[in-house]
């Protein structure tokens, strides 16, 4: 098989991701017309699953051999392999979308040797596309949805040289409560987000806030850009994450897991802790990764 041609392949998923963004600007959810997954709290509407049918019929016309992953066609215990494969959120942020509440984007990866290659997350709602090829930079363009104003193009992070990471007081910190409102799991995130939100004196980290926006894939480019320090998150899959974590490596973020010592998570490993890029590189990344850790109050346990 040849190698995979990472410049025609990002500039389809943009294509792709604009054309999905007509059909999601163009639908009109509701709480009452919703359907449930595992629970009330885990949506999906029909909308959800259009879009991801058109982008599977479009992949699979330009690319037949490459794998195909996504959300509402997952089937429980598939795993990425090696094997180069499309990797697809049709509407991450469903709760938002049914609630209009537009912190939505559609989120398309390519990975391969399970390394996220290339990432590409639309908001059409705010017509901005984070997008980013492995070795080629990050970027963030402001799109005109068909409209007579150019696009225009910013490379990540936005504030170049990117500030110092000075500790956990002086962070903004993006989390997710997720689907799963009991267990272990449940008891892991809200003693966490009471460390890192407490003060001092009560053994916190009192961080500047955390913020609980409801999409992975822009949560990962917030960091990506530079106006989040770091996202935490247990419960999500591949498709949450695999295009933010392309464009969050290009920018000079880290990526690494959600539980202590987790240095090397995998794609599909459901326990992400992201840091943004910093001028003092990597070492002062794992300074605040460490420390992060330091307030993981158990550990995250999730089904891969």
């Amino acid at each position: 098989m040849a190698e995979p041609d990472l410049q025609d392949i990002h500039d389809f998923l943009v294509e792709i991701a604009m054309q999905a963004g007509e059909m999601i600007t163009s639908a009109h959810p509701s709480t009452s017309t919703t359907d449930t997954k595992k629970n009330s709290s885990d949506l999906v509407t029909e909308t959800d699953e259009a879009v991801e049918s058109m982008v599977y019929s479009a992949l699979k016309s330009r690319y037949p051999s490459y794998a195909f992953v996504g959300e509402e066609t997952y089937q429980p215990g598939l795993h990425l392999t090696a094997a180069p494969t499309f990797v697809c959120d049709p509407i991450d942020g469903t709760t938002n979308f049914v609630h209009s509440h537009p912190y939505i984007s559609i989120s398309l990866a390519f990975v391969h040797n399970l390394r996220p290659l290339v990432g590409v997350v639309f908001n059409p709602f705010t017509a901005q596309i984070y997008h980013a090829i492995e070795g080629r930079g990050a970027h963030l363009t402001s799109t005109s949805l068909g409209k007579d104003d150019p696009a225009k193009m910013r490379q990540l992070p936005l504030r170049n040289p990117p500030e110092p990471l000075r500790g956990l007081d002086e962070a903004l910190v993006a989390v997710e409560w997720g689907n799963e409102r009991s267990g272990n799991n449940w008891d892991v995130k809200v003693g966490t987000f009471a460390a890192l939100a407490g003060t001092k004196e009560g053994g916190g980290a009192m961080v500047h806030s955390l913020r609980s926006l409801g999409s992975a894939a822009l949560n990962l480019c917030g960091v990506a850009t530079g106006g989040l320090d770091a996202y935490w998150e247990g419960g999500c899959w591949a498709w949450d994450v695999a295009a933010g974590w392309a464009i969050l490596k290009e920018a000079g973020g880290m990526m690494v897991g959600g539980n202590n010592g987790e240095w090397e998570p995998r794609v599909d490993g459901r326990r992400y802790l992201a840091v943004r890029g910093t001028e003092g590189g990597a070492q002062e990344q794992k300074k605040f990764v460490e420390d992060f850790w330091g307030c993981v109050k158990g550990t995250l346990e999730y089904e891969v």
